[in-house]
C-alpha cells in the first residue's frame, strides 16, 4: 500500500525525515524515496529499490546530499517517488498514498492536452507523476488537488514539499489517515504515528477527509475544510496498520485487543491456551485470552521482519515460501493441547493451508483459528494493499464459485453472517485446512472496537457496501 512522512523545521530536518519514514517500512516492500529542500540549494532527491534490503541500508550511504529544513520522504508499494516538478505553481516534490483505477484514460486525457510523461518504469506511467500533473492543471496548489479529487477513481493521499512548507492533502474520503505531529520548533504529517514517538512529536491534528493543510515551522495554515463524509479503510485497524498507530483518536492494538476480547466473550469453544499469528494477530489474541480467562501461549514465532507479509508477493511460490519461512512453530508449547490461534484475516490462505497441519505434526491436540475480521469477500477497489489481480485470488470466491458454479453468485447472502450461504461458505474452508472450528468476527464487533460509525468507515471488503 504505502506510507509517507514528512517534516519541516527550524533546524535541519534530516534525522527526521530518514527514521520517520523507515517507521513506514511496514507499509510497503517495493520502492522508497526522501527529498529535501534547502534555501540557496534546491531540491534533492533520492529513490531506491528495497525489495531486497531495508530503507536504512539503500539510504544511509547517501544521506550527506541532504540538505534543509524541510523534507519528504516514502515508502511505496507501486511506484518510484518522489516526483520532482518545476511549473507555474513553483517547484515542489510530491508523494503520493494512491490508487488510480483510471489510470489509462487519464493517460490519455492529458496527453491530448498536450502533457508529457518522463517517469516511466517498466513501459507503465508512473501514478504519481500524473497526480502532479493534474495538480498543475490548477490555478493554484487548492484548485490543483481538488482536481485530483474529482478526476481519479479510487484514492489519493499526498505531501506535496515546497520551497514554502510542506501541503498536506488527505484522500477526499479519508480512506488513507495522515496524522499531524508538533515538537519544539517543528512540525511533522505522517501516514503512522508510530513514526512520532521515538522522535519527540505529540500528535497535534488528524487531518480530515479532503483537508489540505499547509505546515511551516511556526505553524499549520488550512488550505481547504475537511469534508463530511469519510470512509476511513477498516482493515488498517486489523491488519496493515503497526501496534503504536492511531487513526481518527483511535489505537490499532487497542482495537485489536478489543475485536478478541468480545469475540472470546461470546465464543463457547474450550480451548487450553490462545495464540496469536504474529505479528497482527498477537493484540486480538491478548484480548481473547483476557476475554476467554485462558493463558496466552507463544505457540509460534515470527524469526524475522526481513520477511514481507505473505500476501504481498506476486508469485505464488513465493508467497508459500514467505509464509512459511518466516513463522517457526513451537512444539514445547503447543504438544498435547487444544490451543486457538488468532489472525487478523484470511486472504488467499497462502498462510493457512501448510500451517494447520504443522500445528498438528508438532503435537496439537486440535487447532481453532479466530479472525479478526469478517470473511473478505470483495477485492478493495480503493487502496493497493495487494497484489490481487482477481477477486478469484480471494479464497471465499474460489468456494463460492465451487458451491454456485459462478464466483458473483449471492455474494450478498455470503456475506451476510449466519445466513446458510455464510455458514456453507465457512464451514468448507475449515475442512480444507483441516480446522477443527473456525470463526470470523461479526462486522458489529469490529466496528464497536473501532469506535466509529458504520457510515464513517470503508467496509467494502467484507459486504460490498462502498459503492461511489
Amino acid at each position: 500500500m504505502g506510507g509517507f512522512f514528512g517534516t519541516v523545521s527550524k533546524a535541519q530536518c534530516l534525522i527526521d525525515v530518514f527514521y520517520g519514514t523507515d517507521y513506514n517500512s511496514h507499509m510497503g516492500t517495493k520502492r522508497a524515496g526522501m527529498a529535501t529542500y534547502a534555501k540557496g540549494m534546491g531540491f534533492m532527491r533520492s529513490i531506491h529499490n528495497i525489495e531486497s534490503s531495508y530503507f536504512r541500508t539503500k539510504f544511509e550511504p547517501s544521506l550527506s546530499k541532504f540538505q534543509g529544513n524541510s523534507g519528504i520522504g516514502v515508502i511505496s508499494d507501486t511506484d518510484p517517488q518522489p516526483i520532482l516538478i518545476n511549473s507555474h505553481l513553483g517547484k515542489f516534490a510530491i508523494v503520493t498514498v494512491a490508487r488510480v483505477n483510471n489510470i489509462d484514460e487519464l493517460e490519455q486525457d492529458l496527453l491530448a492536452s498536450n502533457m508529457h510523461f518522463s517517469e516511466m518504469s517498466l513501459s507503465h506511467t508512473n501514478q504519481t507523476e500524473l497526480i502532479a500533473l493534474l495538480i498543475i492543471q490548477g490555478k493554484d496548489f487548492v484548485d490543483g488537488i481538488e482536481n485530483v479529487f474529482r478526476k481519479i477513481k479510487g484514492s489519493c493521499s499526498m505531501l506535496i514539499l515546497t520551497e514554502d512548507g510542506i501541503i498536506v492533502a488527505r484522500d477526499q474520503w479519508g480512506r488513507t489517515p495522515i496524522v499531524i505531529g508538533k515538537k519544539d520548533g517543528a512540525y511533522a504529517a505522517t501516514s503512522e504515528t508510530n513514526s512520532f514517538p521515538n522522535l519527540g512529536y505529540e500528535i497535534e491534528k488528524y487531518v480530515g477527509p479532503g483537508e489540505i493543510i499547509r505546515l511551516r515551522a511556526e505553524g499549520m495554515e488550512q488550505m481547504r475544510k475537511p469534508n463530511e463524509k469519510m470512509q476511513i479503510c477498516s482493515f488498517l485497524y486489523t491488519y496493515y496498520g503497526f501496534p503504536i498507530s492511531c487513526y481518527e483518536g483511535k489505537n490499532v492494538e487497542e482495537v485489536r485487543f478489543v475485536t478478541g476480547e468480545k469475540m472470546a466473550k461470546e465464543d463457547t469453544s474450550e480451548v487450553d491456551c490462545v495464540c496469536g499469528i504474529p505479528d497482527s494477530g498477537t493484540g486480538m489474541a491478548l484480548g481473547y485470552a483476557q476475554g476467554k480467562g485462558i493463558p496466552y501461549h507463544r505457540a509460534i514465532s515470527k524469526y524475522t521482519p526481513t520477511w514481507p507479509r505473505s500476501f504481498t508477493p506476486s508469485n505464488q511460490e513465493m508467497r508459500k515460501l514467505v509464509a512459511k519461512m518466516k513463522l517457526i512453530p513451537n512444539r514445547a508449547m503447543m504438544e498435547n493441547k487444544r490451543i486457538l490461534f488468532c489472525d487478523d484475516s484470511i486472504v488467499r490462505g497462502t498462510q493457512l493451508s501448510d500451517s494447520v497441519s504443522e500445528f498438528f505434526e508438532y503435537g496439537a491436540k486440535e487447532v481453532h483459528m479466530r479472525i479478526a475480521c469478517p470473511p473478505l469477500i470483495y477485492g478493495c477497489p480503493f487502496l493497493g494493499f495487494s497484489s490481487s489481480k482477481s477477486d478469484l485470488e480471494l479464497i471465499t470466491r474460489r468456494i463460492i464459485k465451487d458451491l454456485e458454479g459462478d464466483e458473483n453468485k449471492d455474494l450478498d447472502k455470503y456475506a451476510t453472517t449466519d445466513s446458510p450461504q455464510y455458514k456453507q461458505m465457512v464451514e468448507e474452508i475449515r475442512k480444507r485446512f483441516g480446522l477443527t472450528s473456525l470463526k470470523f468476527n461479526t462486522l458489529e464487533i469490529m466496528l464497536e472496537a473501532i469506535g466509529l460509525p458504520k457510515c464513517k468507515v470503508c467496509t467494502h471488503c467484507f459486504d460490498g457496501s462502498s459503492h461511489f
